[in-house]
């Protein structure tokens, strides 16, 4: 798992039909590499967020064999957020 931020969205009118309704979110890495990862949770502009690769990622979706190579797993709370 990696960590990053939320830094964009991209729109994609057109899609294949194996992926499920959620948006494609630009990501920072703490490494400061950037990725797009797949988001079912609706995350924000911003938020700090985890993010599972690969298999991992890919095998979330048990309905149906999704294309998602990173796909966001969590939105991590603030340090002192008292969440």
């Amino acid at each position: 798992m990696v960590r990053g931020r939320v830094i964009g969205r991209f729109w994609a009118t057109k899609r294949v039909d194996t992926l499920p309704q959620g948006a494609l979110l630009e990501v920072e890495l703490d490494t400061g590499s950037r990725l797009i990862a797949f988001d079912p949770l609706g995350c924000a502009e911003g938020e700090q967020v985890l993010i599972t690769q690969g298999s991992v990622a890919a095998a979330y979706f048990e309905r149906h064999r999704a294309p998602v190579d990173a796909l966001i797993i969590g939105s991590l709370d603030e340090p002192g957020s008292g969440a």
